[in-house]
């Protein structure tokens, strides 16, 4: 192969390669029938995210602090998906799984930081019914549009500082032999396990942007839920116990369909290596992409307030479209 063979001398120490080769998919039986729903997954995935991110930034009785959360991760699922689903597409109709040596660290800088922004963000959102369930008078007072604000661009400077040391420090590799990724994209760790020089400190780097970006915000929800379920169950009235939990299964489900293959995944597939390589490939592209195209119908969209606001928006368009279609009509009867 070209490509594999051409090497870029930059400096005495380093070998750049031309680029990366990714081979994921190869060994999936029927990938075709897999990379039609993925299709699906983004087209979803764009539409009702989209549909979010409009009904809240057109509704100024939505810029409220919930709605903040709500929309930040309306945008970093739409930004994830579209940095993954559309190149993996591209390598399936084109057959082109060359993908450039700097374009591949970008694909990885964006990926990690967004899993990472999810994570948070789902955190965020956890705070949100943490003040509202467990401050319920003060909660006006603590949880501010522009607390909310801060927040939020907290988690985008962390995500974005913390990725990008790990991502930077991938340039340092020197890659001699063989640059094919066992990936669906240029994922961090089958990219350093390539090099031919140390890589101990990429691999410290890959545990800590795991534990700093899914672990700290994992454990941050566990223990809002306990003080949630302490503050539920000292309520007097099962009317009021079941009306506070119902405001969280939403949340729950999200959260669970995020960590759960995640953590799984990373841990199992990373550290003991006891799933099989395709396997993972498959499951980690999955546990990705699922979320993002979810996240929307089962938390947002179901939100009594976006809800309303987004058939009136659907009934509006319809009306629309009707007003046009018999405006035409009457314009061909006339002829």
């Amino acid at each position: 192969m070209k490509h594999q063979t051409e090497l870029l001398q930059n400096n005495p120490f380093i070998n750049r390669a031309s680029g990366f080769y990714i081979i994921g998919f190869q060994k999936i039986p029927s990938v075709s029938v897999y990379f039609i729903f993925l299709a699906l997954v983004y087209v979803v995935t764009v539409l009702f995210n989209s549909l979010v991110i409009y009904v809240i930034a057109s509704n100024r009785c939505l810029h409220t602090p919930k709605f903040l959360a709500v929309v930040n991760l309306a945008v970093i699922d739409l930004v994830l998906n579209t940095c993954t689903i559309p190149s993996m597409i591209k390598i399936f109709l084109m057959k082109d799984n060359f993908i450039p040596f700097n374009l591949c660290f970008v694909q990885m800088y964006v990926y990690y930081t967004c899993v990472s922004l999810d994570s948070y963000a789902l955190a965020v959102l956890a705070y949100d019914r943490l003040i509202a369930i467990c401050f319920p008078l003060r909660q006006n007072s603590i949880n501010t549009l522009r607390s909310m604000s801060c927040i939020v661009g907290l988690t985008w400077c962390v995500a974005l500082g913390v990725t990008a040391f790990a991502t930077i420090i991938m340039t340092r590799l020197s890659f001699c032999r063989s640059v094919s990724v066992f990936s669906y994209f240029c994922d961090y760790a089958p990219v350093f396990r390539l090099a031919c020089n140390d890589y101990t400190m990429h691999w410290s780097a890959a545990s800590v942007l795991s534990f700093v970006n899914l672990g700290l915000p994992c454990t941050f929800i566990f223990l809002s839920y306990i003080s949630i379920l302490v503050t539920v169950f000292r309520m007097k009235s099962l009317g009021s116990r079941f009306k506070a939990l119902a405001t969280c299964v939403e949340h729950i489900i999200l959260v669970a369909i995020f960590y759960i293959p995640l953590l799984v995944i990373f841990m199992i597939g990373f550290y003991l290596r006891v799933i099989e390589p395709d396997q993972r490939v498959l499951s980690l592209s999955l546990a990705s992409c699922i979320p993002p195209c979810v996240n929307p119908i089962v938390y947002s969209l179901k939100t009594k307030e976006i809800k309303v606001r987004a058939l009136a928006l659907i009934r509006k368009h319809k009306t629309k479209t009707q007003q046009k279609s018999n405006f035409w009509r009457v314009n061909i009867a006339q002829q």
